[in-house]
């Protein structure tokens, strides 16, 4: 007997309908299985800010503090564990970065890579001098031109020819005014390359500012000069004249004989076209509690004269118009606590030589009352 053996190939039609058949009955088993809300995805109302916070879709590198994703802070831990990478790995990941930050200028963001990537120490001065040198770059463009002179100075400790770290310094140096300092630097770069144009013009700036600050040094010189001889041609008429200053004349400057009243503030005692001094003056009055400013009164002028200037429309305080030069008494207080009179004919020259007058605070003080008035009588108890 002879056996044959039969080929049971499918036919295109035969294939196609199964085909039909099998993805039917998957339809029919998806179908039959229950029915489940997804709920581990993203909500729909903030899918967006979630995606943001995956680190295969974030545009932007998460701001100091702010939750991480927990994908990100593997990745983070994995790249920047000191117990998984060497120093020097560390060092190029945070210039790296460093650099990402600053390119989108987030420069206060780039310091802080820039400063862990020094803090890992890798012991490669290339490496080392170009975090500096970065982070100088960071701190120039923020406007902190002291910090960014200090890192470059850092920079050209590890390389002295770092070409970019000279300019800043000069720049640095430029910028703080320290036009000597900046001009050592241009010539440490022009060493390097002679031809460097921005340099050769920052250098013309500095000799420029150099030579002006040599000019407003001398100007200033003159004028400090000029004025320390007016004040002392000053202090010897006061003392000429026998006024008493608080404190004495020791160490004294026109400054510290500004009035201390802002309605004075102005009119310091001063010299008029006749060499005589000219004073603000307080005339107190202890009744109401209230006090009048006279802003020049001549040491020539007598106390009448001034009063007469003051009286001469009744004050709106004086409902009583009791207030009048010839029913005054003047008063001063002298350092032992104790009251000095003073007459309307006497001038105020001649008041401020009195041996018990001293004058506080640049401005001459005076009391007034009305003579054998309840006021006065009152106040003069507590003397």
């Amino acid at each position: 007997m002879e056996n044959k053996t039969e080929n049971n190939k499918m036919t295109d039609e035969e294939r196609l309908e199964l085909a039909a058949k099998l993805d039917k009955e998957l339809d029919e088993f998806i179908n039959s299985l229950p029915k489940k809300k997804y709920e581990d995805g993203w909500p729909e109302d903030r899918w967006e800010e979630e995606m943001e916070k995956h680190p295969f879709f974030m545009t932007k590198t998460p701001e100091p503090g702010a939750e991480l994703h927990p994908l990100y802070e593997g990745l983070q831990k994995l790249k920047y564990d000191p117990e998984e990478n060497e120093p020097e790995d560390l060092a190029t990941s945070y210039k790296e970065d460093g650099n990402f930050n600053f390119k989108y200028k987030n420069y206060r963001l780039a310091i802080l890579s820039y400063t862990e990537g020094i803090k890992a120490k890798c012991g490669n001065p290339d490496i080392e001098a170009t975090l500096y040198n970065n982070r100088s770059a960071a701190h120039y463009f923020l406007g902190d031109y002291r910090s960014s002179l200090k890192d470059c100075e850092f920079a050209l400790k590890m390389k002295p020819t770092h070409e970019k770290a000279l300019s800043r310094a000069a720049q640095c140096c430029y910028e703080c005014k320290k036009f000597d300092l900046a001009v050592e630097y241009c010539d440490k770069v022009l060493d390097i390359q002679k031809t460097h144009k921005s340099i050769i013009d920052l250098r013309r700036k500095c000799i420029q500012s150099l030579k002006l600050k040599e000019r407003n040094d001398r100007k200033k010189n003159q004028e400090e000069k000029k004025k320390m001889s007016e004040e002392e041609t000053f202090f010897e008429e006061i003392l000429r004249c026998g006024v008493t200053i608080e404190g004495g004349l020791g160490g004294l400057s026109l400054e510290k004989l500004e009035p201390c009243f802002p309605q004075l503030a102005a009119h310091r005692v001063h010299f008029d076209e006749n060499k005589h001094l000219v004073w603000p003056v307080v005339f107190l009055y202890p009744e109401y509690k209230i006090m009048d400013y006279i802003q020049e009164f001549n040491e020539t002028q007598t106390f009448e004269e001034q009063l007469l200037q003051v009286f001469e429309c009744s004050p709106e305080w004086d409902r009583e118009k009791k207030y009048s030069p010839d029913s005054l008494n003047i008063y001063f207080e002298n350092p032992k606590k104790k009251l000095g009179t003073v007459k309307l004919c006497d001038t105020l020259g001649m008041v401020l030589a009195l041996k018990d007058y001293v004058v506080k605070g640049g401005t001459p003080s005076f009391i007034l009352l009305v003579r054998n008035s309840p006021a006065e009588n009152r106040f003069l108890e507590n003397y």
